[in-house]
């Protein structure tokens, strides 16, 4: 099978994450986690004491930090860890997943330069192909040639309930009601936010998994790669 690029977005509590992972291990491809990114980035910008209001300093650290995302050690999947992070040749997978880097990491994913640069690194790790990501803006910005495009959605009743039992399980006691405002409030921030809107690819295939479980739906996912894969093999001996 050829390495194809895929291209998952959605909006929150549509099982992205979940599913590009599961996708990315049936098929043998490397996962990007594009939040690992910004967290290594904001790690050196805590390390350097660049303040996180400063754009021009930020996006020149940008510009001049190398972040590599290398598939998990089978110990590191277990405990829940997407990849493994190296910061300028350093491994920081374990600092990255403080409180306080998660939200420097937040603020600097508003920072349009910052974002710049960032997606260009993730297109540089995903320039060969094999690779699965998930986000907002993947197959509108970061990978608009992708082979395959995904966009993922289930009703918002339904996302609710999954952040609810995330919520359950972490001991928080939002109500379901609560959650199911908090998902409204998020999708029509998401849709309206200057920087990186959710938009879904026109090339997109919409998967509404509003019914489906995380395997159900990362088997239709791969299922549609394969596909895709043969109409390539088909297309290049035509021509």
């Amino acid at each position: 099978m050829s390495k194809l690029t895929i291209a998952i977005d959605g909006p929150a509590g549509s099982g992205k994450s979940s599913v590009a992972r599961l996708v990315a291990r049936t098929l043998g491809y490397l996962y990007l986690d594009s939040g690992a990114m910004y967290r290594a980035l904001a790690l050196k910008a805590l390390q350097r004491g660049v303040p996180l209001d400063a754009e021009t300093q930020l996006a020149k650290l940008a510009n001049e930090t190398h972040i590599e995302l290398r598939s998990p050690t089978p110990e590191q999947e277990k405990a829940g860890i997407k990849n493994r992070v190296f910061l300028d040749g350093r491994e920081v997978t374990e600092e990255i997943r403080t409180p306080e880097v998660a939200q420097a990491a937040s603020r600097l994913a508003t920072i349009a330069p910052v974002r710049a640069v960032l997606v260009a690194e993730q297109q540089r790790a995903g320039a060969g192909g094999g690779v699965v990501m998930e986000g907002r803006d993947i197959g509108t910005v970061v990978f608009p040639n992708a082979e395959l495009k995904i966009f993922l959605e289930a009703s918002p009743e339904v996302r609710a309930e999954r952040r609810w039992k995330e919520h359950q399980e972490k001991g928080d006691s939002a109500t379901i009601s609560e959650v199911l405002e908090e998902v409204r409030e998020r999708d029509q921030r998401d849709r309206e936010r200057k920087v990186s809107p959710l938009i879904r690819a026109a090339d997109a295939v919409i998967v509404d998994n509003t019914a489906m479980d995380v395997e159900e739906t990362a088997r239709l996912i791969v299922m549609l790669a394969r596909e895709r894969d043969k109409d390539l093999v088909a297309t290049r001996r035509n021509s």
